[in-house]
């Protein structure tokens, strides 16, 4: 019964339409079928629940079903492809656990009574909400989700269904095109120091013909060489991959990433003005402390330091870099004051 809830639900979302054929004196949960088109012969195929689940499986986005006690009891394939969770390690869970874990657009944690499926079992109504889902790598990945509460016959709530979808599906296949031979950081994939260069100076050349503003972010990961004596190079490797992933899938479809050091990354938010960039910036730094990756049994970290600028009349690219280094050096020792309290570790 679940099943056959969630995928009408599924059907009124997606506007999927199945062929059904209701016969005089039949209700429409007791028999659908359709005809078979080579012999006429009444075929009841969605009198079976693995039709349904078979439904479900196909579509291109993640379906989640809990039930009151908010344990995972349906984790869809294409769940499984969003979040690299198989459904061995998600099944029986609790959702409050690492096994489905949400959080929003101010990295408020959504496995709360605040979540989707909770406010949906609690209000009665459907809930769609914008978050971030935690890839089983350890990356965020911006999903939209829609949850409903799922009723048995005598209309009493037993459960929710949830459905997610990544919202930058497209980014890779889009990320590939766009990179000229020669400008490609090899280990994180994304744009090297002198391709992000280009790009700054190509804003700056827009900004002054046609005022269009944009500003910068520059991450700097602390703490990146003791990390390394640490754990080595491969757990440095994973982690800034890690990172690099997080904020491609968090930045916006116009916006640029690159790898700008050893230990730094820089974002260049085309559209976004001096005004919004605090608030686009703590999103980020709020996003990024939640990310990591598991090393020798344990979920390892590092606190990132993040500067920003915006532009502004007559900046030239040293201008501009200098006011975000002046940021990041004010930033990374706030950070640094904060380890020194026992504070640094996200």
């Amino acid at each position: 019964m679940i099943i056959k809830k969630t995928a009408a639900f599924l059907r009124r979302k997606s506007g999927l339409r199945l062929h059904e054929v209701k016969r005089s004196g039949e209700s429409a949960d007791e028999k659908i079928s359709r005809m078979d088109s080579t012999g006429g012969k009444a075929m009841p195929i969605f009198d079976d629940p693995q039709t349904y689940r078979g439904i479900l499986e196909s579509l291109p986005v993640g379906l989640c079903v809990l039930n009151l006690e908010k344990k995972v009891v349906l984790w869809s394939d294409g769940a499984e492809r969003i979040t690299g969770r198989r459904r061995h390690e998600v099944l029986g869970h609790s959702c409050i656990g690492e096994a489905l874990l949400y959080c929003d657009q101010q990295d408020c944690e959504w496995c709360t009574e605040d979540c989707p499926s909770a406010l949906a079992m609690r209000t009665s109504q459907p809930i769609e909400a914008l978050g971030f889902v935690h890839h089983r790598a350890g990356h965020e990945i911006p999903v939209r989700a829609f949850a409903v509460p799922v009723r048995n016959g005598h209309g009493s709530i037993v459960g929710a269904v949830e459905v997610f979808a990544d919202l930058k599906a497209v980014l890779p296949e889009q990320q590939q095109s766009a990179h000229p031979a020669g400008s490609v950081d090899e280990l994180t994939g994304l744009d090297n120091r002198v391709m992000m260069q280009a790009r700054l100076r190509e804003a700056l050349v827009t900004f002054n013909e046609m005022r269009v503003p944009f500003s910068v972010l520059r991450f700097r990961v602390e703490g990146l060489d003791r990390f390394h004596s640490a754990f080595g190079p491969d757990a440095v490797s994973s982690l800034l991959r890690v990172i690099a992933r997080t904020l491609e899938a968090t930045l916006w479809k116009t916006d640029f990433v690159g790898r700008w050091s050893d230990d730094e990354f820089l974002a260049i938010l085309n559209s976004c003005r001096q005004e919004v960039l605090p608030v686009v910036r703590e999103r980020l730094r709020r996003v990024l402390a939640s990310s990591g990756i598991e090393w020798w049994g344990e979920r390892r970290s590092l606190p990132i330091s993040v500067a920003q600028a915006s532009v502004q009349p007559d900046d030239t690219l040293e201008i501009l870099l200098e006011r975000v280094q002046q940021s990041l050096q004010r930033t990374s020792l706030g950070v640094s004051k904060q380890g020194s309290e026992g504070g640094s570790r996200s």
